[in-house]
């Protein structure tokens, strides 16, 4: 993981952020590629690309949302993203990684007791059940989950105070998505508040992250069944 040393460094330069973190995001991305042999958790081997394509992709976030001493959820986090990465870069996060599936969650909390990180919660359960017991809870609520934006914020909103964001990750092509999620936010007690397009550093590689504001609790309804959710999407 050597070779990924300088591209994080250059990397979290660029981005204005603070370089503390390389030596626990190497060996993050150790046990990552490790378990991933025996796992399914990254289509991404190559550790220059780890760094840039994961590590660096999540971090932008902090130069994007104020996530200093914010309580974070990041829900769907899968193998950990973005929500570790941030935690890692930004210490005072106070985060909660939220996996349906038992063997990511078992995953993230090995990552966790390796670096010493006794603060992440590393919740197994879905997100809709995880919802009725934590409504307004988090400052923020994050996402990078390969899901349709009124899904997303149906999972995600009811997390957030009022007051707070979630910010979804998605791709440069998702105006026709945004659009149509829009009347969905709103029904849900938010508006989008900005669309920001970034460049991972050292990459030519654009992403998009669309911050959703909290401005009114979500209605009692939601989140519905994710059997519904998936059925029939807000519109």
């Amino acid at each position: 993981m050597e070779q990924m040393e300088p591209i994080l460094r250059q990397g979290l330069e660029t981005l204005g952020l603070p370089t503390d973190a390389i030596p626990q995001l190497q060996r993050y991305a150790e046990l990552l590629l490790e378990t991933n042999k025996v796992m399914n958790l990254t289509a991404i081997t190559d550790p220059g690309d780890v760094a840039t394509l994961h590590f660096l992709d999540c971090a932008a976030l902090l130069t994007l949302a104020d996530f200093r001493g914010k309580s974070v959820v990041d829900v769907g986090t899968g193998a950990g993203f973005p929500g570790m990465p941030l935690r890692l870069v930004e210490p005072s996060i106070r985060l909660t990684l939220l996996d349906s599936l038992g063997k990511r969650v078992n995953f993230l909390q090995t990552v966790c007791d390796e670096l010493g990180l006794t603060d992440v919660a590393c919740i197994y359960g879905r997100a809709e059940e995880f919802a009725a017991e934590h409504r307004g809870s988090y400052d923020l609520a994050v996402s990078r989950a390969v899901a349709s934006l009124p899904v997303l914020a149906e999972l995600s909103l009811p997390l957030v105070k009022v007051g707070g964001s979630f910010l979804a990750m998605k791709s440069v092509e998702s105006d026709p998505e945004l659009q149509e999620a829009r009347s969905a936010i709103a029904q849900l007690g938010g508006a989008v508040e900005d669309v920001t397009d970034y460049t991972i550093p050292g990459t030519e590689v654009t992403h998009r992250v669309v911050r959703i504001r909290k401005e009114r609790p979500t209605p009692a309804g939601f989140p519905r069944a994710f059997a519904r959710i998936k059925k029939a999407p807000l519109r």
